[in-house]
């Protein structure tokens, strides 16, 4: 164990870059320093203590003293995150939610192993490799450990279906399974197209050009590009997507550091959308990559921005992998837009509570309701393209202000659905009605022109929420509700049914953001 840790702590030292003979020296000592407090506290201290850990703890007390997005992450974690950018996973291939205490598949991935061997939307999955799952309170996390596993491995899985006595089982042959960015893509007018993606991964890319592709074939003409809670992700992506927005040779983004070269992405005019109008929406949680396609469109003129101020993270990291998988994400630039604007919000080195407060800050500011509660200093200014004033120094501030809602939702409502009443109403719902759900509604135009959440279904969600002691304060807050659930429980079906385009087809029909970009565009 202490040559694991001795190596560990060699390995940091050989991703620095040495600037001198004497900062190497210092170097050297800090790393003699390290090394003799690990061992000694490993050899003398009073109870056994797990090496590991304290090589963690190491790392995680250097990192925390830095900026607040330098971090590490352990073998495990790092796996997890590398699932979402890469764009895939190994497992069974099934989109499943929990009814209670049982898997139920929403859908089968299209062309998937699971969807292979017959397994169907609707299923209840209640056994894993003789392993009962179902009625045994077993947690997501170790149900979807058993699911997955390494490529060409079988699995072998107990099935409920309605309408078939018994448990039926199939074995799964287990395989690479995408993970979509993408979550949705549809026509909002004859005209004007939406694409909505949550992270800016390596597919995400392909994605979109597929998604432009299909909605320009349904006669777009303009386009709407909701980064709505888009985190960010990875760099090159960001300026791939961009490229398909941008004429060649536009400046996308470009990054300074200390010891590392300056790298200017500039657009090579791909396919994409490159004359049609845009709108970007973006809200508080928007961040990092979203941030540089938001300000290399808003740079350039090439389109109108939506919604609320973005995150404000400007700093770029760099992925580190160590020996036994974990990984250390370390910031080593600063981006900046077309303009020249750092968007990195202010931070203080160390202090991570102050950071994490700053969304909080904002909206007891008054920030996320009134535009004019946003202020930044002269010297933070820059011109655009055509020469409209933008600010740096954290977030995007969007061309056009939309107010942060609280009251669209009643309390009510909101109780409802924290307890996931409102999901598992849904859920119950499918699971009797698939079938006779599927035979009347084969198209989803008409489904979303005239179908109607059964007045049932609602007076039988309400009821459970009085099982838990929640109810309307009186009955004009129920009946400001009751629009609130059907247009919910209407847009999870159409999810179930189809998928998430018709899923936010349903629930940005009133949405302010998109309402004000189909005006503006229009």
């Amino acid at each position: 164990m202490k040559r694991v840790a001795i190596f560990l702590i060699v390995s940091l030292s050989h991703c620095l870059i040495f600037q001198s003979l004497a900062q190497k020296a210092d170097i050297d000592q800090a790393i003699r320093k390290l090394n003799m407090a690990t061992v000694l506290t490993n050899v003398y201290y009073v109870d056994s203590v797990s090496l590991d850990r304290q090589v963690e703890d190491a790392i995680n007390g250097m990192l925390s003293k830095l900026d607040p997005h330098s971090q590490y992450s352990n073998a495990k974690d790092t796996k997890r995150m590398n699932e979402s950018l890469e764009g895939s996973f190994e497992g069974i291939g099934v989109q499943f939610n929990m009814l209670e205490d049982t898997l139920v598949v929403i859908q089968p991935v299209s062309k998937g192993p699971s969807e292979r061997v017959g397994i169907l939307a609707g299923d209840r999955i209640v056994s894993v490799n003789d392993t009962a799952i179902a009625g045994v309170k077993m947690s997501r996390e170790e149900i979807m450990s058993r699911l997955r596993g390494p490529k060409d491995t079988k699995v072998k899985l107990g099935i409920v279906r309605d309408g078939v006595k018994g448990i039926s089982y199939f074995t799964v042959k287990r395989d690479k399974i995408p993970v979509n960015t993408l979550d949705a893509a549809y026509m909002v007018t004859p005209e004007i197209g939406l694409i909505r993606f949550s992270s800016f991964g390596q597919t995400t890319c392909d994605e979109v050009t597929q998604a432009l592709t299909k909605l320009k074939a349904q006669g777009m003409t303009k386009l709407i590009i909701d980064l709505q809670q888009n985190g960010g992700g990875l760099l090159g992506a960001a300026a791939e997507i961009s490229s398909q927005f941008l004429p060649k040779g536009d400046t996308i983004v470009y990054t300074r550091g200390r010891n590392v070269p300056s790298q200017v992405f500039v657009s090579d005019g791909g396919k994409g959308w490159q004359e049609g109008k845009v709108a970007v929406l973006i809200d508080e949680y928007s961040a990092s990559a979203a941030e540089i396609l938001t300000g290399a469109i808003q740079d350039h003129d090439r389109g109108v921005v939506i919604g609320r101020r973005s995150f404000g993270k400007g700093l770029v990291q760099r992925p580190i992998e160590l020996p036994d998988g974990s990984m250390i994400r370390l910031t080593i630039a600063r981006y900046y837009t077309p303009s020249g604007r750092c968007i990195q919000k202010p931070y203080t080195k160390g202090d991570q509570k102050a950071y994490s407060m700053d969304l909080i800050n904002r909206y007891n500011s008054g920030e996320l309701s009134h535009a004019d509660s946003i202020h930044f200093p002269d010297s933070l200014r820059y011109r655009t393209r055509l020469g409209r004033t933008v600010y740096g120094g954290g977030g995007i501030m969007p061309d056009y202000f939309i107010p942060l809602d609280t009251t669209r939702y009643t309390k009510y409502y909101r109780e409802l659905s924290a307890k996931s009443l409102v999901i598992n109403a849904n859920l119950r719902y499918l699971d009797k009605n698939r079938k006779k759900l599927t035979k009347a509604w084969p198209d989803f135009i008409d489904f979303k022109a005239r179908y109607e959440v059964p007045d049932d279904e609602i007076n039988h969600l309400m009821k459970e929420g009085e099982k838990l002691k929640i109810t309307p304060k009186d009955e004009e807050e129920r009946q400001e509700t009751i629009p609130l659930l059907k247009r919910m429980l209407k847009a999870l079906a159409a999810r179930d049914l189809w998928d998430m385009s018709e899923y936010f087809s349903i629930i940005y029909e009133d949405d302010p953001m998109v309402l004000k970009a189909v005006e503006l565009l229009k």
